[in-house]
C-alpha cells in the first residue's frame, strides 16, 4: 500500500515555548546570558529543524549551563573540553544541528587547544563565546580576556598578562565564519545565530556579554547608549565601512593602516566596503583589530569562506574505503595485521 505525501501531516510548527526547559534559569539577576539565552530560544524555531535534531554542548562557567535551560539534547561536559564532545557527535551523525556555549574562560584558558583545533578541521558546528572578560562562576578572578591592569582576587595589584583577542584567535586558527554580537541587541543576535546556522562549516561567534556582580559595565564604553553611535561599527555586506549618529566618519586606508575620515572629505570609493568572503584573511584581520581607544568596535559577520567540513571529508574516506575494500567486520577489525597472538 502506497502513502501519498500529500496525506502526511505537515510537522508542527515550532515556537520558542518549545525551546524552553522546565528548569528553573539560575543566573544572577541583571546577567546578560539571560538575553543570550532569550535569542537562541527564539533563532532555532525559524531554521526548518525539528526539535530533537538539536544538541547544545557546553564546558564548565556561568554560560555552560545553557543546556539545562533548552529543552533540546545537551552535554554539561567538562571544563574546555566541549569541543572535542562536539566533534564525536557531530561526525557521527552530521544531520544534527550542534551549538557549542563557551565563555572567555572555558573556551580561550583550559580549552583554548581543544577549541582552536575544532575551528582549523572545520566541523560543521556553531561555536558561540560568551565574553564577560572575567571568571564569573568562581567569583571574579580575571581571565584570558581581561584587559591589562584589570584588579581581581588574582590580580590585586592588576593584571599584566595581554588579553587574547578571540576574533583573532578564530581567525589564527582559520575558522571560515567569524562573527561578533551583544547581549544588549537581542534582533542583532538573532540575526547573527541565522547567518552562523546557515553557513556549512564551523563557525565562531563573540558574544560581548556582561557580568553585573563582577565586572559590571565592561562593555558600556562600546555599546552603552551614549557611546554606541561612535563605538560600533555595524558591518553589512556590500556597505560601506560608516559609523556615528549619521554615518558621518568611515574608515579608509592610508596605505596598509586604516584611518578615520569624514565622509564629506573622502573621495568617491576611498572608504573600505565590507566584504567578509575575500579569500585573504588579511581584511578580516584588520576589522579584527579594531575597537577602543583608536577605531569603533566592528560588529557583526567579519569572515566567511567556504571550505569541505571535517564530517565531509570523513565520510569521503570511509566511503572510499569501503568501495575498494568492502565494509569489513568487527572481527576483521580486532584481529587484523596489528594484532598478534603470544604463546
Amino acid at each position: 500500500m502506497s502513502t501519498d505525501l500529500q496525506d502526511i501531516p505537515a510537522a508542527p510548527k515550532l515556537s520558542r515555548k518549545d525551546f524552553v526547559a522546565p528548569n528553573d534559569v539560575r543566573w544572577c539577576p541583571g546577567c546578560g546570558d539571560y538575553a543570550i539565552l532569550n535569542s537562541l530560544q527564539r533563532t532555532l524555531p525559524e531554521l526548518g529543524i525539528p526539535r530533537e535534531d538539536f544538541v547544545i554542548i557546553s564546558g564548565i562557567g556561568c554560560s555552560s549551563r545553557f543546556p539545562y535551560y533548552m529543552n533540546t539534547y545537551g552535554f554539561h561536559t567538562i571544563h574546555g573540553r566541549a569541543p572535542t564532545v562536539a566533534t564525536g557527535v557531530k561526525t557521527a551523525n552530521p544531520k544534527l544541528s550542534v551549538w557549542i556555549i563557551t565563555g572567555d574562560g572555558d573556551g580561550l584558558s583550559i580549552g583554548g587547544n581543544h577549541l582552536l583545533h575544532l575551528l582549523r578541521r572545520n566541523v560543521n558546528v556553531n561555536v558561540l563565546l560568551f565574553n564577560n572578560r572575567i571568571y564569573g562562576l568562581t567569583k571574579g578572578q580575571y581571565s584570558p580576556t581581561s584587559p591589562i591592569g584589570t584588579k581581581t582576587k588574582t590580580t590585586p595589584a592588576g593584571s599584566v598578562d595581554n588579553p587574547i583577542n578571540p576574533l583573532v584567535f578564530a581567525l589564527g586558527a582559520e575558522a571560515t565564519f567569524i562573527a561578533r554580537t551583544y547581549d544588549k541587541n537581542p534582533k542583532h543576535m538573532v540575526d547573527t545565530f541565522k547567518a552562523a546556522h546557515e553557513h556549512q562549516g564551523v563557525s565562531f561567534v563573540e558574544i560581548f556579554q556582561n557580568c553585573v556582580i563582577f565586572n559590571n559595565h565592561t562593555w558600556d564604553p562600546v555599546y552603552s547608549k551614549e557611546n554606541r553611535d561612535d563605538e560600533l561599527l555595524h558591518l553589512e555586506t556590500g556597505k560601506p565601512l560608516l559609523f556615528g549618529k549619521n554615518n558621518d566618519k568611515g574608515i579608509r586606508l592610508n596605505g596598509l593602516a586604516p584611518e578615520i575620515v569624514n565622509t564629506a572629505d573622502a573621495n568617491p570609493g576611498e572608504i573600505l566596503t565590507h566584504q567578509p568572503d575575500l579569500p585573504s584573511p588579511l581584511y578580516s584581520g584588520l576589522l579584527a583589530t579594531l575597537g577602543l581607544p583608536d577605531f569603533p568596535t566592528p560588529i557583526g559577520v567579519i569572515r566567511q569562506i567556504q571550505r569541505p567540513t571535517y564530517e565531509s571529508l570523513i565520510d569521503d574516506q570511509i566511503t572510499s574505503a569501503q568501495s575498494s575494500k568492502g565494509t569489513g567486520s568487527w572481527k576483521e577489525l580486532l584481529h587484523g595485521n596489528s594484532t598478534w597472538t603470544v604463546e
